[in-house]
């Protein structure tokens, strides 16, 4: 089984971390992250900064320094960088900006059409919501507005997946993360996903699974092999995200 994974988060408390409503992690270090996926093979995937990391980004560029080139970030930016630092960024491997709408640790919902923009057009980023779908009716405009959105987490509640489903068919990707943070059988609605859009649906293990009712396990995966078919799996596992960050897959063997 190959995976690029979609949606991962590295914790190493050698770089600043925040307490987000009284909550700080345990480290999950790039050598925690190897080991616990080392039975499949990964090929690349994206690290994504958490609400406990807010703004510091050196965590993340040293991260991606360890894991190599196969892999990207998705950073939290507040409205104010300078382009000299959103440059280094880039340099460094950064594909996405993250707004984290559920927990903070991100720009502010205001900044989010220009610092959108700008990064779109400027390098090409795309923007990385972190939302309860129930919210999306009230953020509609403005996530249709966005020149390119994915959403974590299947959107985490049931209540919303219509409104979800109406993002997808505009063009909205979505990542099929998190499961444990679900009110919801994920299968229907990922079966829904790929049927309104294909290139839809992005696995990710979600680890270290910080403040999740269940953290991941390969029974996440095991539940994409059991429902879908050989080129579906390919496409949820590892084709869809290596396009979505625009990624070039090296041979690392």
């Amino acid at each position: 089984m190959k995976l690029f994974d979609a949606h991962f988060h590295i914790i190493d408390k050698a770089f600043p971390l925040v307490a987000n409503n009284g909550f700080i992690p345990s480290e999950f270090s790039v050598n925690d992250y190897n080991t616990r996926l080392s039975e499949i093979a990964v090929i690349g995937g994206a690290v994504v900064s958490g609400s406990f990391q807010a703004f510091d980004q050196q965590y993340l560029k040293a991260a991606l320094n360890k894991l190599g080139e196969n892999f990207c970030g998705v950073a939290n930016i507040p409205a104010d960088i300078r382009d000299s630092e959103i440059r280094v960024l880039d340099q460094s491997g950064v594909r996405a900006v993250r707004f984290n709408l559920f927990r903070g640790g991100s720009a502010e919902l205001k900044d989010m059409k220009y610092l959108s923009q700008k990064l779109h057009d400027e390098y090409g980023w795309h923007t990385e919501l972190y939302l309860d779908s129930r919210n999306i009716p009230d953020l509609f405009g403005l996530i249709t507005s966005l020149p390119a959105v994915s959403i974590d987490h299947l959107g985490l509640s049931s209540d919303g997946l219509a409104s979800l489903y109406t993002l997808v068919e505009l063009g909205v990707r979505v990542k099929a993360s998190g499961f444990g943070r679900l009110d919801f059988n994920p299968i229907p609605a990922m079966q829904q996903i790929l049927a309104i859009d294909p290139k839809a649906l992005m696995f990710g293990t979600d680890l270290p699974s910080t403040r999740a009712k269940v953290p991941f396990s390969f029974k996440d995966l095991d539940l994409i092999v059991d429902n879908f078919s050989g080129s579906q799996q390919q496409a949820i596992l590892f084709e869809n995200a290596i396009e979505w960050y625009r990624m070039t897959i090296f041979d690392t063997q």
